[in-house]
C-alpha cells in the first residue's frame, strides 16, 4: 500500500511538471516583439505593395517557415511536425487561399501577362523558402517551429494572420544558432603543454622540465 501511494505522487509529479522540451532541457529564448506588415529586414521585399498585400506576405511567410519544419524536422517524432502542419493546411483553408490570391494579384500587377506574374511568383516563393533553411540551427529551429505551428493549429479559424504578426519573429531568431541552455558546454579547461627552452632539450628528446599551464 505504502509502496503504490509513492507511486502515485511520483506520477502526479510527472504530469504536473512534463519536459520543458523535446530536443533541450531547456531551451533558447527566441521570443520577440510583434511584426509590423512592411517591415524592413523581414522576408522578401515588396515594393508598392498595399497593408492588405504585405499582411498577405507575413502570413505566407508563416506558411513557408512551417512547411519547411514539415520536411526538415521529421527527426523527432514527437516534434509532430508533418502532423501539426497538415493539420494547418486544413483548419486555416480559406484564411491561406485568400493570402495566395492576395499575393498572386500583386505579382500580376507587376508582371503584366499571367505568365510573368507566375515567374515572379515562383520566385518569390523559393525564396520564402530557402530563407528558413538551416543546418546548423536545425534544433532550435525544429523547436521553436514545432512550438509555433501547436499554436497555430489551435488558433481560430481567421486568426492565421495575428498569429503571423506575434509569432514570426520569434520563428526568424530561431534561425541564429544557439544551444543548451540549462546545462551550457565548451568551457575552456587549462591545459599542460612542455617548455619550448633550449634547456629543456637534448639530441635524445626532452629532458626532465616542469610543463607550463596555457589555455
Amino acid at each position: 500500500m505504502k509502496f503504490r501511494s509513492i507511486l502515485l505522487v511520483s506520477m502526479s509529479v510527472a504530469v504536473a511538471h512534463p519536459a520543458a522540451a523535446q530536443i533541450f532541457w531547456q531551451s533558447p529564448d527566441f521570443r520577440g516583439t510583434p511584426i509590423i506588415a512592411g517591415e524592413a529586414g523581414i522576408g522578401i521585399p515588396m515594393p508598392g505593395a498595399t497593408p492588405a498585400e504585405e499582411s498577405a506576405a507575413l502570413a505566407w511567410q508563416l506558411r513557408s517557415g512551417l512547411n519547411v519544419m514539415a520536411l526538415q524536422c521529421q527527426f523527432d517524432k514527437t516534434l509532430l511536425a508533418q502532423d501539426s502542419y497538415n493539420g494547418i493546411l486544413i483548419n486555416h483553408r480559406e484564411e491561406l487561399t485568400k493570402d495566395y490570391n492576395m499575393l498572386n494579384g500583386y505579382f500580376m500587377r507587376l508582371g503584366k501577362t499571367k505568365k510573368a506574374a507566375q515567374d515572379l511568383l515562383d520566385k518569390y516563393g523559393t525564396k520564402n523558402y530557402t530563407s528558413f533553411s538551416t543546418v546548423r540551427a536545425q534544433y532550435g529551429f525544429c523547436q521553436a517551429a514545432s512550438n509555433i505551428a501547436r499554436a497555430t493549429l489551435f488558433a481560430p479559424r481567421g486568426s492565421f494572420q495575428t498569429v503571423a504578426v506575434e509569432r514570426l519573429r520569434e520563428l526568424r531568431n530561431s534561425l541564429v544558432p544557439q544551444g543548451e541552455q540549462l546545462f551550457r558546454f565548451g568551457s575552456k579547461l587549462p591545459i599542460s603543454y612542455p617548455d619550448f627552452s633550449k634547456k629543456c632539450w637534448s639530441s635524445r628528446g626532452y629532458k626532465n622540465c616542469a610543463y607550463t599551464n596555457g589555455i
